[in-house]
């Protein structure tokens, strides 16, 4: 686990980007942030664990609210600089703190530049 670990490329702070994926309907829940060890507790454990660049703290996601996320699997990219994180999102069903399902619920108008906000349709491809 250690090589593994030690292999990745951390940021300046230490910190890998974690994209967190619905590992039924592939829809993107969130991003987040790793450093070394809330990487192995995400591995060794069973949620997700990030790093709180604000509280700069560990952070089981879901903890506090019940929105707990379950590690199905973790991915790293080729360049070993990302990783993608698919989860089962428990609880409510919810990933953002605002209580939407996903943090990306607004899309950028390309006409006018207004957000909007995304019908959940449109992550699924229907």
């Amino acid at each position: 686990m250690d090589e593994l670990l030690d292999g990745l490329k951390y940021d300046d702070n230490g910190l890998v980007p974690a994209v967190v994926q619905d590992s039924v309907d592939g829809q993107v829940l969130m991003v987040a942030y790793m450093n070394r060890e809330s990487l192995r507790r995400t591995l060794e454990g069973e949620n997700t664990c990030f790093w709180s660049r604000s509280r700069q703290e560990y952070w089981v996601k879901g903890l506090t609210s019940g929105n707990t996320q379950r590690v199905v699997q973790v991915g790293i990219d080729c360049d070993k600089d990302c990783l993608l994180v698919l989860v089962e999102q428990q609880g409510k069903g919810v990933a953002c703190h605002t209580g939407e399902r996903s943090c990306f619920f607004r899309g950028i108008d390309r006409q006018s530049g207004d957000l909007n906000p995304i019908p959940m349709e449109g992550f699924t491809g229907d």
